[in-house]
């Protein structure tokens, strides 16, 4: 991380050097193309930084990320959802009108991304919405699985049972 932080610095002091040893308008090469490639050189430089931030905070053996996802919504409208692993609380999340629209759009949404041990682990999330006829709607998914060695990927779904008219919520393992 020195050694990319040093390299970062060295770029930037010789992108300043160039900017001021060099004439406006000598060698057909502007200020303000300058000043766009040196702001390009900066968001490349945060982007592998903020990569590196998240490999040494969350190592791939002890990894767990959690997504979740919506098919139709036609029977569920939601509101929240939380989180617990081994009865522990991760994470609340409230959602507005713009992200439950952005889910039922086909997107994915990254709700927990942390570190734990390797074995077995129980997951528990809570779904609140609102359900068929407009009722207030509260339902929880479990599942148990194994963490070894590398990243573990879990996805919570929920999907419109047609065939009840009501939601129905699964929890998948990624491979």
């Amino acid at each position: 991380m020195k050694t990319l932080i040093r390299n970062a610095l060295l770029l930037l002091c010789c992108l300043g050097f160039s900017l001021s040893a060099e004439p406006l308008s000598d060698k057909g090469k502007g200020l303000d193309t300058q000043v766009e490639d040196l702001k390009k050189a900066v968001i490349e430089l945060n982007r592998e930084l903020f990569i590196l931030e998240e490999e040494l905070l969350f190592p791939g053996n002890t990894q767990v990320s959690i997504f979740l996802s919506l098919d139709i919504g036609n029977y569920f409208k939601l509101d929240s959802v939380q989180l617990h692993i081994d009865n522990k609380e991760l994470t609340n999340h409230l959602y507005t009108e713009r992200e439950v629209k952005a889910l039922q759009r086909g997107g994915v949404q990254r709700l927990y991304l942390g570190n734990i041990k390797s074995g077995e682990h129980e997951l528990v999330a809570f779904f609140t919405g609102v359900g068929p006829k407009g009722r207030d709607y509260k339902r929880g998914a479990t599942v148990s699985f194994s963490k070894g060695i590398g990243p573990k990927y879990l996805e919570l779904k929920i999907v419109d049972s047609v065939a009840l008219q009501q939601p129905d919520f699964e929890i998948r393992e990624w491979e």
